[in-house]
């Protein structure tokens, strides 16, 4: 994050909770502030935003960011008849529909692009389109592969673009306050954090409805594939794309990256540099050739911003106790849990036993002669109470944002003020880059059963 949205946002969460152990944030201060600026632009300074690619998310964001104010839907491109046929009954007839993204990069009536197509897609519409002159919000993962991250960097920093990853945990206020609480010495020092995000469900698990009208004649399949493996039209992989090593990402590529743009926020880190995963596919056998499990170890160097910790993440797609994202940053001194809807502090910390526990306890010292116990028994209470190390932390205990609130909507307003003040957005390439590159290293871990080394600042794999 740059100075000026930690100088806004921590200086207002930080003044929020000095007299409460318990907070309820009413609304993101800084995107209020944004989208009362963009309100109150004139006409002539409307962002004309064009979505590319209207699958769930499409519509999603697409809706989102229409709440931002002074933002116009202009035009959408989508390679299913029906999807653009939706378009025009949701958004209206004056706005344009086409099957070839290009046509979007053309119009000079866009100013910012939606990125919400398969994986395989996204490096590619992003280099075109910044190249092309258009601001970018690319979903997340920001590309497919390694070899594709070097290169969207690149045309960021040429073209000057305006270029965010849609991944809204980055600008999420419960991740903001939990980098907060973590600075200030909350838990101590940090040494581990876990991370899951499971699912227990058809449509968690991709299994989407297929639309009765799907044929060659409604989809445009040669233009979805692209550079990917041709072959013969299949409704199933280009509706469940995510199903597919083909166009996906994996579970690691569409989850794990949210978790670890979360992590990362939440601690200054630039990533790991170990990574290993194990997993497979344990229940839905569905001709999809991608895992539905993954468990994932990766290691974090000391560095200025961080001690060493190592991160525990877990996707789990049939997970019998209930659908769940979680999280618990865990110190020395306390530990950070959340569920993404609010955030407690448990301070417990290392406790030390007292003399009676240490001579009569769980202990080695009751196996040694009497004359041994007595020794250490006088030895004991020669010496000084040891008291569970604490730090001077006094602030918030727990932490909650309002009801409904949605960080996707604080990550456009970001996105459209940079837009229209040439600002840095909050999640650029680098940023972007950074989160996808050790999930995408979770999936080869576990494909090719081995460790990864991986150079977070240099962004390059090591062994």
């Amino acid at each position: 994050m740059r100075p000026r949205d930690e100088n806004t946002r921590r200086g207002f969460l930080k003044t929020a909770t000095a007299a409460s152990a318990v907070t309820i944030l009413s609304r993101s201060p800084e995107a209020e502030a944004a989208a009362e600026a963009l309100a109150g632009a004139g006409p002539n300074d409307k962002v004309r935003i064009a979505t590319i690619g209207m699958g769930i998310i499409g519509f999603i964001d697409t809706d989102c960011a229409l709440k931002a104010p002074g933002v116009e839907l202009v035009a959408a491109a989508d390679l299913y008849e029906g999807r653009r046929t939706r378009v025009k009954e949701k958004y209206g007839d004056h706005v344009a529909t086409c099957v070839d993204y290009r046509e979007i990069l053309d119009r000079k009536d866009v100013d910012a692009v939606l990125l919400c197509v398969p994986d395989h897609w996204h490096a590619k519409m992003s280099v075109d389109a910044m190249k092309a002159g258009k601001a970018v919000y690319c979903e997340k993962p920001m590309v497919q592969t390694l070899a594709e991250g070097p290169d969207v960097i690149k045309v960021q920093r040429e073209t000057k673009a305006v270029f965010q990853v849609g991944s809204q945990f980055a600008s999420s206020v419960v991740f903001e306050k939990l980098h907060e609480m973590i600075a200030a010495g909350a838990i101590g020092k940090l040494n581990v954090v876990e991370a899951r995000y499971n699912r227990n469900s058809s449509l968690g698990a991709w299994q989407y409805t297929l639309p009765l009208d799907a044929s060659p004649e409604t989809v445009d399949w040669d233009r979805f594939l692209g550079q990917a493996p041709k072959r013969p039209f299949d409704a199933t992989r280009f509706f469940r794309w995510r199903n597919y090593q083909d166009y996906g990402t994996a579970v690691a590529g569409d989850l794990f990256v949210h978790l670890l743009t979360a992590i990362h926020r939440a601690t200054d880190s630039i990533g790991p540099n170990k990574v290993a995963a194990m997993g497979g596919l344990r229940y839905w056998d569905d001709g999809r050739d991608v895992y539905d499990v993954i468990l994932s170890l990766l290691d974090y160097p000391a560095v200025e911003a961080h001690p060493a910790f190592t991160v525990s993440l877990q996707c789990d797609f049939e997970d019998g106790g209930g659908d769940a994202t979680l999280f618990r940053f865990v110190g020395d001194e306390g530990v950070i849990s959340t569920d993404l809807a609010s955030l407690k502090l448990e301070r417990t910390g290392i406790t030390w036993p007292t003399p009676e526990q240490e001579l009569k306890g769980y202990n080695s010292v009751q196996t040694f002669s009497q004359a041994q116990q007595d020794a250490i028994a006088a030895k004991l209470a020669a010496e000084p109470k040891k008291d569970r190390k604490k730090s001077a932390y006094d602030g918030a205990q727990t932490f909650k944002p309002p009801a409904g609130y949605d960080p996707r909507f604080d990550h456009f307003v970001k996105f459209f003020t940079s837009v229209r003040q040439g600002e840095p957005v909050y999640e650029d390439a680098v940023f972007g880059y950074r989160a996808a590159a050790p999930a995408l290293l979770c999936n080869t871990s576990l494909y090719e059963s081995k460790l990864i080394g991986w150079d977070p600042k240099a962004m390059k794999v090591t062994g």
